[in-house]
């Protein structure tokens, strides 16, 4: 589970498979590389000795993110690994690790100390979750925690039982029909703000596209990303 290497100064590495409500999930983390050096670590995962070798061998860790108030788990022990990064999440995920000093919370606009490497958006409107959804723009890259999920028959065959499996095809969150789980889809009352977010989304020059849970595309990322959100209706021209 070691560092991957998927464009310009950026990398991908597997986590353990964690519980939630009792449905085993994997765990995925992405790292970019500023010009300065500076690591920006998303969603990271459970810090191993091994892991944060090959991190420390990349450069400093500045920036810890979480993309929604989900993806908490170990921010903990990256804040303690390396005190002088800094934390970043949307509002929900500071209201969730309240013991966590975290900067001004992400919106719909990178924070300045990213530079021009990193844009996002907010995909809010729903009474249950929101998430930032980042594109790391000299890769090309755009990156999803829980807004797409795309679970393969292997994986679930040997993690989920029958009628998880079953539950996952109703959800709509396997490798054969990739979305945002059908509760979350479904508590989106306003849809106005996720589909300006959307509509951002899908004006990025995506390349390959990153996903915390589940398989990522090999091919055709653009498309692959406008089908997962095709739930949000027609794209605004």
């Amino acid at each position: 589970m070691g560092l991957e290497q998927i464009g310009d100064s950026l990398w991908l590495a597997d986590g353990d498979i964690v519980d939630f409500f009792s449905f085993p999930y994997p765990t995925r983390m992405l790292i970019a590389r500023f010009a300065d050096s500076a690591l920006w670590v998303w969603s990271p995962v459970k810090l191993s000795a091994e892991l944060r070798a090959e991190v420390d061998a990349l450069g400093r860790v500045a920036h810890l993110v979480s993309p929604n108030k989900l993806h908490h788990l170990y921010l903990g022990e990256w804040k303690e690994a390396y005190p002088n990064a800094k934390l970043w999440g949307p509002l929900s995920t500071i209201r969730r690790r309240p013991e966590l000093a975290f900067e001004p919370p992400l919106q719909d606009s990178p924070p300045p100390e990213w530079g021009d490497a990193i844009d996002q958006a907010w995909f809010r409107g729903s009474v249950i979750m929101d998430e930032i959804v980042f594109f790391h723009r000299p890769s090309g890259v755009a990156i999803f925690a829980d807004l797409i999920e795309a679970f393969s028959d292997q994986f679930l065959c040997a993690h989920w039982s029958a009628w998880r499996r079953w539950l996952a095809r109703l959800d709509g969150i396997t490798l054969a029909a990739p979305h945002a789980p059908l509760e979350w889809r479904l508590s989106f009352l306003c849809r106005g703000p996720a589909r300006t977010a959307r509509d951002k989304i899908l004006g990025w020059p995506i390349k390959q596209a990153v996903i915390a849970h589940g398989e990522r595309p090999s091919a055709n990322a653009s498309e692959f990303v406008r089908g997962a959100l095709a739930w949000l209706g027609p794209e605004r021209r």
